[in-house]
């Protein structure tokens, strides 16, 4: 076991919102919860104590009524704080002074500022425009837009009357954009006129006048807020106080395997566990300034724009994040202040090989935490972290999902930080791992799994009447137990390592193997981008098969494939070990990034991909398809 590679000290420890919340849970409950562990315990083992507390705690707005909890056991049919009355955006909107709640920059350095009192003008007047288009509760208002303050301004205007936000990014092509709305037949969609990325400007004329097209329902398309809301003045926002459940955000499976899986979340579950994770896990205070590298197909941009329920500063930022150079995303950090800064693992491992090294260019003393998701962080990210960009804060490397968006594995601000693990399982969630019998296993992989109901599951799918398909996607595996679909490990210091998607775990010869494992070592390999690993059948087994993407001019030849795999077989077992090695030109991933091990798998197969529109870079199946090496 080697030791933490930071931790926080005494002031910092004393200092901390969780550590406020649970001294006053100690005098509160009279018990006595000495460290964060007993207090995971005690969330875990008194629901109906823990839950009101927080909301108590993070002052939420709203009438939380009586009983906290009815049928508790079950899952799915939890139902949580069923008489409660509350709205989402009157939550987010509870400032309202000219202090900056919205600061959005893009790639070619153009900023915007909004105040909390002009967010909360415009709100109003986006709130009477809708209402003034026959949008009422339930009904649903959909996104295509860039990551900016239009975005999130729509959002808000939703939120206040009921209705359900759905937003895609503008890099979706028209189908995967119908893919999406068009299960959902938004009666409103805002709409981008165009956008920047790589220092290119895209037009969407033609793709937005397609999507409106395609979409039957709609009878309202937006393509510029100060025409829409020009009829209305600014005025007192109302805000329609709906059930804890009522349903606020739908959004959607990555869709490589099939049909985008609609997934709808409730107002309050999605509140309650963003204030949760933002104030107690993260400690994000009034006036800090929170940055997450997203867009807005992506969770985390629900669960940034949540920031305003703790009074903070959302950084917006639209482009690339190496544009124009790779130090972007630190230019912003440090002229904008940025309290708590987040991003993917991949953006960390891509800085990491592009050799910076921010401490030595950048001011960055404002920062309290870093953040990483959308998949494992490698022990090695971690040490690039604290050896070039920080060494006094914590790095929090978070995983949940869209399933839940939320996270179930989160960040202690008390506690050590200890390379390749996420800190504690989440306040409230009865995070285990099981094996493949539905037994807890400890000192070894298995599945991720939730024993027991929590707020921010799923209302449901959309146009699942019976839930059937609800239940088939987390339910079945383990009966009355949510079953997310990662593969995890509890270690030794009581904190989790994510060895990835567990319906991409490579299975030679019986033996479970996370991906993860594999990419931690290959990666780190000077001459590789970046790497693709699949399981394909073979010979009545299966063998492990590596796709590297180099950097440069390097070639794959016997010595590199030599120096992989004897990283590998000297890191991990032999049968991590991949049979074939073979070289590509592109990695395809998803819009938000991650890598789709499964569609590769499906075109090495001679299967069909469906859904082609969910991936940032569909071109790049066809360089796994016939390919000589796997013959």
């Amino acid at each position: 076991m080697t030791g933490p590679l930071f931790e926080p000290s005494p002031e910092r420890v004393r200092a901390a919102q969780l550590t406020r919340f649970r001294e006053r849970m100690e005098q509160r409950f009279a018990r006595r919860i000495p460290d964060y562990a007993a207090l995971h315990a005690w969330s875990i083992a008194h629901r109906e104590e823990f839950w009101p507390a927080l909301w108590e705690f993070c002052e939420v707005r709203g009438v939380r009524g009586e009983p906290v909890l009815e049928e508790g056991e079950r899952m799915p049919g939890a139902r949580w704080f069923p008489e409660a009355r509350l709205n989402f955006a009157e939550n987010l909107l509870r400032r309202g002074d000219e202090r900056p709640a919205l600061v959005a920059r893009d790639e070619s350095g153009a900023r915007r500022v909004m105040s909390w009192a002009e967010l909360a003008r415009e709100a109003s007047r986006g709130a009477q425009a809708l209402r003034a288009a026959g949008v009422r509760p339930g009904d649903r208002v959909a996104g295509y837009l860039p990551n900016g303050i239009d975005a999130v301004l729509a959002m808000l205007a939703a939120a206040s009357l009921g209705a359900v936000w759905s937003s895609c990014s503008p890099d979706f092509g028209v189908q995967g954009v119908l893919d999406r709305f068009g299960q959902i037949a938004p009666r409103v969609l805002f709409a981008a006129e165009g956008y920047s990325y790589n220092g290119k400007r895209h037009d969407l004329g033609a793709r937005v006048e397609a999507i409106a097209e395609g979409l039957p329902s709609l009878e309202r398309l937006v393509t510029s807020w100060s025409d829409f809301t020009a009829p209305f003045a600014a005025g007192e926002l109302e805000f329609a106080q709906l059930p804890f459940d009522h349903p606020l955000y739908i959004l959607y499976s990555s869709g490589t395997t099939g049909a985008p899986k609609c997934i709808v979340h409730g107002a309050g579950g999605t509140l309650l566990q963003h204030l949760k994770e933002h104030r107690l896990h993260v400690d994000l205070r009034p006036g800090d300034v929170l940055f997450y590298f997203t867009t807005t197909g992506w969770m985390m941009w629900n669960w940034l724009a949540s920031g305003l329920a703790s009074e903070a500063t959302l950084a917006l930022y639209d482009g690339s994040p190496f544009h124009p150079d790779p130090a972007a995303l630190f230019d912003l950090a440090e002229e904008e202040r940025v309290s708590i800064f987040g991003a993917s693992a991949k953006f960390i491992d891509a800085t990491r090989k592009a050799g910076l090294r921010p401490r030595e260019t950048h001011e960055l003393a404002s920062l309290r935490a870093i953040l990483s998701t959308g998949s494992p962080l490698a022990p090695e990210g971690f040490a690039w972290v604290y050896d070039a960009v920080a060494s006094d804060v914590p790095l929090a490397s978070i995983s949940g999902g869209t399933d839940i968006v939320s996270c179930f594995v989160c960040a202690d601000p008390t506690g050590p930080v200890f390379a390749g693990e996420c800190q504690v399982a989440a306040l409230g969630m009865a995070v285990d791992v099981f094996d493949d019998a539905g037994r807890p296993v400890r000192g070894a992989p298995g599945e991720l799994v939730c024993t027991r109901a929590f707020p921010s599951m799923p209302i449901g799918f959309w146009n699942d009447v019976d839930g059937s398909r609800y239940r088939a996607a987390y339910f079945e595996r383990f009966a009355g137990v949510w079953h997310h679909g990662d593969f995890a490990e509890w270690t030794e210091n009581g904190g989790m390592i994510i060895h990835g998607r567990s319906d991409a775990t490579l299975n030679p010869g019986g033996v479970r193997i996370g991906t993860a494992e594999i990419y931690r070592q290959v990666e780190q390999i000077d001459a590789v981008q970046e790497a693709l690993v699949i399981g394909q059948p073979w010979d009545n087994d299966v063998r492990v098969v590596l796709f590297v993407r180099l950097r440069g001019e390097a070639r794959l030849d016997d010595a590199l494939r030599d120096e992989i795999r004897r990283r590998i077989r000297t890191n991990t077992t032999p049968r991590h070990v991949p049979a074939v090695i073979a070289q590509v030109d592109d990695i395809p991933r998803t819009k938000s990034g991650k890598i789709v091990e499964l569609a590769v798998r499906d075109v090495v197969a001679g299967r069909p991909v469906k859904n082609r529109e969910a991936l940032a870079n569909p071109e790049a199946l066809e360089l796994f398809r016939d390919c000589p090496e796997l013959r």
